[in-house]
């Protein structure tokens, strides 16, 4: 097939259009800096949120990965607004074009219940799978959790929490649970979102084989570090600006991005019916496989130094 890959200078993107080459499909790029894409593929210069090459970009194609994130310093609008913008102009520009499927990786919805309502990214996510989903009848909505990862910004972070701080004190949101998911299976699931004729119009739920609490994350990957770190629970801390801005100053992260992030986890993100990789083929790495893949592949390319 002919693809299209957005974001393709990013994490999951260069992986993605790395994997599509290596199944035989025909990959190009769309990028607002293709200076930044490694991969030998085509490259268009644009920009979703204003529309600019997207018509360029699509042309011809058959399947198209919308992976562009707006969560960045600096967007005065907010991200939520920009995600939108960007996703009504890619659909609709996809639309015009004849692209058959559009596949999409977004997160989890949170429980439902009385006063439980996504957090703004969250929100934003679920906005922009609903205008994909409309936009092109025939497209895939991938939702995943956190990411396990050497280059996975969540995963990431808490490697530095974990490096940098002699205790690590779990806010309230500690206790809540998730199911991590390897890198290798978000990107061989989305693979399959274009190739699969069973996936077209669906959303699927992407998750690991385990459930853990974040709190419980973090010391898992603290064991994999072979570093102890004993970790102080408070109830009554939550997620603030201050907080956040603390936590991304020590991790070495941008607060606007790390905020969003930690709001995100004040609830459960359990998928309803994880049916993704049942349906897809997927094989699943554990949650301690997916660490320590993550910490190895950080490893070949920079010293991690609390190991």
């Amino acid at each position: 097939m002919k693809v299209l890959v957005t974001g393709i200078s990013g994490y999951i993107g260069s992986l993605v259009a790395t994997e599509l080459q290596r199944r035989g499909h025909t990959v190009s790029g769309f990028a607002r800096r293709p200076q930044r894409v490694t991969l030998d593929v085509p490259v268009v210069c644009g920009d979703a949120v204003t529309g600019d090459g997207l018509n360029e970009a699509l042309a011809g194609i058959e399947v198209a990965y919308f992976l562009i994130h707006s969560m960045e310093p600096g967007s005065a609008d907010g991200f939520g607004v920009r995600e939108r913008a960007a996703a009504e102009r890619f659909a609709g520009a996809a639309r015009r074009a004849g692209v058959s499927r559009i596949v999409y990786l977004g997160g989890p919805a949170p429980p439902n219940g009385v006063g439980v309502t996504p957090s703004p990214h969250l929100a934003s996510r679920l906005a922009v799978e609903r205008v994909l989903l409309d936009g092109v009848p025939g497209s895939v909505a991938l939702r995943a959790s956190i990411v396990i990862g050497a280059r996975s910004r969540a995963f990431r972070f808490l490697v530095h929490l974990i490096e940098r701080l002699p205790v690590l004190i779990l806010p309230a949101w500690g206790e809540n649970r998730g199911m991590p998911i390897d890198e290798r299976d978000v990107v061989s699931a989305l693979v399959a979102c274009a190739e699969d004729p069973r996936a077209a119009g669906r959303v699927l739920e992407a998750a690991g084989p385990d459930i853990v609490s974040y709190g419980r994350l973090i010391a898992r990957i603290a064991d994999a570090m072979l570093v102890a770190r004993p970790s102080i629970g408070s109830r009554r801390l939550s997620v603030t600006p201050i907080a956040a801005r603390v936590a991304a100053v020590i991790a070495g992260e941008q607060p606007e991005l790390i905020e969003p992030l930690m709001e995100s986890l004040e609830t459960d993100l359990l998928p309803v019916n994880p049916l993704a990789s049942e349906m897809l083929g997927t094989r699943l790495h554990s949650l301690d496989s997916a660490i320590e893949h993550a910490l190895a592949e950080w490893e070949r390319v920079e010293p991690l130094a609390a190991r």
